[in-house]
C-alpha cells in the first residue's frame, strides 16, 4: 500500500486512541438556521427536475414493472425492507441488525463503534436502510400509482434524525454512508419541494443535520482518499461538490464545492484507468461509480459547470469496457469481483444484475445516443437520440485493468482476467474464465456472499477456489490476510492475442503462489473456435513443488450441468478424471446456494481441457 498509507494509518490510529479524533467530531452542536424554506425554493440552482409537479408521465411502466413496484411497497408497509436487492428483512428501527437482532448503542461516539464485530454481525445490515435508497420506491409509487407519500418520506427522515444523534452510533461510522444519505435526502427534498408535508420546522431540522453530516465528511475525507481509495472517496468528494453547489447558503459551501470538485476529478482520474477499467476489480462497484458519474455530469451541466476532460474520457471508457463485457440479452455482467449489493439509486424495477438502466443513463448524460430508460427520466433526460445497433465482435484487450474478452457471432462472450496489481486486490482470481452463451452464464464466478462472515466462507468466496482457474494444492494465488487484505500480490502478468485459422487464441501468464515458493508461473492458453461453441483451455504450472498437485476448477451453472461437456487430458493425451464436487454460488449479497464444481487434478502440472456447449440453449 506504500509509505503514505502506512504513515496515515499510524497517525489516524494514534489520534483515535488519544481521543483527538473524537474531539474533532462534536456531538449535540448548537442548532443554527442556515436558510428559510422560502429562500431555498427561490435559489438559482437547478436540479434534475423542478419538483413533482414539473414531471410529466412521459415514462410509463409495463405491467410487470408496475406489479414489482406494488409488491415492494406492500412489503415496506408491513415493515419489511428489501436489502441488497436480495432479501426482505423486518426492520424495526435504525439501530438493530435485522439479520441477528443485535442493537447498537446510539449514545456512543462513532469512533467507538467497530465496523467489524462477531457479536454485532455485518454492520451493512444496519447501514442499508439508513442510506435511504428505500425512498425511491416511495417516490416512484407516488408518481406512477398516484399515491402521496410525502408525509411518509419526511416522517422517516425525522425518525432517523431523532434516533441518530449527531456523530453518535453506527450510522455516523462511515462517511460514504453519510454521503449517500445526503444525496438521497436531497432527491426527496426536490421531489416534494412544494408539498405541505415539508414544513418550515422540518426543513430547518433537516438542514441542521445535513450540514453536520457534510462537516463530518470533510473532516474525515483523508481516510477515504488515503486509507481506502475506492468508491468511498468518489462518493464523498462528489457529495462535497454537490452540496456546495446545491446548498450555497452553508458557510463552508464555496470551500466544499471547490475542494469536492478538485478531489473528485483526482479520484476519477486515479481510480478509473485509461482503458475504462476500475481499480476495485469489481463489476458492481464499477456500476456504483457509473451512477455517481451520472449525478456529477448531469448536475454540473444543468448548472453551467463542467469537469476536466479526463472525467468525461474516463466515463466514456468505462461505458465501453462494461458494454464489451456485458451479455446483450440480459444486460448482466460477469459476477466478478467484490459485490456487497450496492445499488444506491434504484430508479427502476429491473433485476439487480441488469446494468442497462444505469449505463444508458450515463450515456444520455454524456450525449451519447442510447435507449430511453426510467433512469434517464429521473435524471431529467427525456430527449434522447436513438442509437444504432451496437455490435461487438472479435477480441478486446483492457491491459491496464487486466481483462480480455472474445465476442463471437454465435452469441457467446468469453471473459478472461489476467492482470498485475498496482492497487490492492480483493479476490485471488487471476486467469479466471467466464463463458456466456445466449444469455446463459455457463461457466461462472461464484460471487462474494458476505464480507463479515465465518473465515470458511470468506476464504472460499474471496479465494481462488471459487473461480474458474487453477490452484496449487490447497493454496490461493496470493496469501489471505485479515478482512480485505491479501499478501504477496500478483505483480507480474502478461497476456496477448493471436489469431490462428478460424480460431482466436489468448495466452497469459502470472507469477503467483509466492507463499509456496519463488518464481512459480501459471500459464493459461485459451482457444475459441470462431462461430463454434468450442473452447480449448491449457494450463501449466512452472517451478512449482513436485509434491503439490495442480487443480483446475470450473463452476457450471445449472444449465451448464446438462448442456456443457468437458474433456480433460494430460501432456501425453491421456484422458483425466473430472470430479464433480460440492460448491457454492452467490448471485446476490448475503445469499448463497449449493452448486456443483468440476475439478480436474494432475501431478504433472499440465492439464488440457476441451469445453463443448450445446447450441440452442
Amino acid at each position: 500500500m506504500g509509505p503514505r498509507y502506512v504513515a496515515f494509518r499510524l497517525w489516524y490510529e494514534a489520534r483515535r486512541r488519544m481521543g483527538l479524533l473524537k474531539a474533532s467530531f462534536p456531538t449535540q452542536p448548537p442548532s443554527k438556521t442556515h436558510s428559510s424554506l422560502a429562500a431555498w425554493k427561490k435559489l438559482d440552482v437547478r436540479f434534475f427536475f423542478e419538483a413533482k409537479e414539473s414531471l410529466t408521465e412521459s415514462m410509463r411502466l409495463s405491467e410487470e414493472e408496475r406489479q414489482k413496484l406494488i409488491d415492494q411497497l406492500n412489503e415496506y408497509r408491513q415493515g419489511r425492507l428489501l436489502m441488497f436487492s436480495a432479501t426482505y428483512y423486518e426492520v424495526t428501527d435504525w439501530l438493530t441488525n435485522p439479520s441477528n437482532g443485535y442493537r447498537y448503542d446510539a449514545t456512543k461516539h462513532w469512533t467507538e463503534i467497530p465496523d467489524l464485530s462477531p457479536v454485532a454481525g455485518d454492520i451493512k445490515y444496519v447501514w442499508e436502510k439508513s442510506r435511504f435508497a428505500f425512498l425511491y420506491p416511495l417516490i416512484r409509487g407516488d408518481f406512477y400509482l398516484g399515491e402521496n407519500n410525502a408525509e411518509t418520506v419526511f416522517q422517516e427522515i425525522e425518525s432517523w434524525i431523532d434516533a441518530n444523534p449527531i456523530n453518535c452510533g453506527p450510522n455516523w461510522r462511515c462517511s460514504q454512508e453519510i454521503s449517500l444519505r445526503v444525496l438521497n435526502w436531497t432527491f426527496a427534498l426536490h421531489y416534494y419541494k412544494n408539498s405541505s408535508a415539508l414544513t418550515e420546522a422540518r426543513f430547518d431540522k433537516l438542514m441542521h443535520v445535513l450540514y453536520w453530516q457534510l462537516r463530518h465528511v470533510e473532516e474525515n475525507i483523508n481516510f477515504s482518499r488515503i486509507a481506502v481509495r475506492n468508491n468511498h472517496a468518489i462518493t464523498e468528494t462528489l457529495t462535497l461538490y454537490l452540496v456546495g453547489l446545491l446548498y450555497p447558503f452553508f458557510p463552508e459551501a464555496p470551500r466544499w464545492k471547490q475542494r469536492g470538485k478538485k478531489w473528485f476529478e483526482e479520484e476519477i482520474t486515479y481510480q478509473i484507468y485509461e482503458d475504462g477499467t476500475f481499480l476495485q476489480f469489481s463489476m458492481n462497484y464499477h456500476r456504483v461509480v457509473i451512477q455517481l458519474l451520472t449525478w456529477a455530469v448531469r448536475l454540473s451541466e444543468l448548472n453551467g459547470e463542467s469537469f476536466s476532460e479526463r472525467v468525461y474520457h474516463r466515463a466514456k471508457a468505462s461505458l465501453q469496457f462494461l458494454q464489451v463485457c456485458q451479455d446483450a440479452q440480459t444486460g448482466w455482467l460477469p459476477n466478478y469481483g467484490n459485490n456487497d449489493g450496492a445499488l444506491f439509486f434504484p430508479f427502476n424495477s429491473a433485476h439487480y444484475r441488469d446494468y442497462r438502466p444505469q449505463l444508458s443513463a450515463l450515456e444520455a448524460a454524456l450525449g451519447i445516443p442510447t435507449q430511453m430508460t426510467e433512469d434517464c427520466f429521473w435524471f431529467g433526460i427525456t430527449t434522447i437520440s436513438q442509437p444504432t445497433q451496437k455490435t461487438f465482435t472479435g477480441t478486446f484487450s483492457f491491459e491496464k485493468g487486466g481483462y480480455y474478452v472474445i465476442r463471437d457471432v454465435d452469441e457467446s462472450v468469453t471473459f478472461i482476467r489476467c492482470g498485475a496489481y498496482k492497487d490492492r486486490p480483493f479476490q485471488a482470481d487471476n486467469l479466471h474464465l467466464d463463458v456466456w452463451v445466449n444469455g446463459q452464464n455457463l461457466l461462472r464466478d461464484a460471487g462474494s456472499y458476505l464480507y463479515n462472515t465465518d473465515e470458511k466462507w470468506t476464504r472460499y468466496f474471496a479465494g481462488t477456489a471459487s473461480h474458474n482457474t487453477v490452484m496449487l494444492g490447497t493454496y490461493d494465488q496470493m496469501q489471505k490476510g485479515p478482512r480485505f487484505v491479501w499478501y504477496d500480490w500478483v505483480k507480474e502478468a502478461t497476456a496477448s492475442w493471436k489469431q490462428e485459422e478460424k480460431k482466436w487464441v489468448f495466452e497469459g501468464q502470472i507469477e503467483a503462489f509466492a507463499q509456496v515458493g519463488k518464481g512459480i508461473i501459471h500459464r493459461r492458453k485459451v482457444g475459441k473456435k470462431q462461430g463454434e461453441l468450442v473452447w480449448v483451455v491449457e494450463d501449466w504450472l512452472e517451478n512449482a513443488p513436485a509434491d503439490l498437485s495442480m487443480y483446475q476448477i470450473w463452476h457450471p451453472s445449472e444449465v451448464a450441468e446438462n448442456s456443457v461437456e468437458l474433456r480433460a487430458f494430460d501432456k501425453q493425451g491421456n484422458p483425466l478424471t473430472i470430479l464433480q464436487e460440492d460448491g457454492w454460488y452467490s448471485s446476490l449479497y448475503g445469499k448463497k446456494e449449493a452448486s456443483k464444481r468440476w475439478v480436474i487434478s494432475h501431478s504433472e502440472h499440465y492439464i488440457k481441457t476441451e469445453i463443448l456447449a450445446e447450441r440452442g440453449l
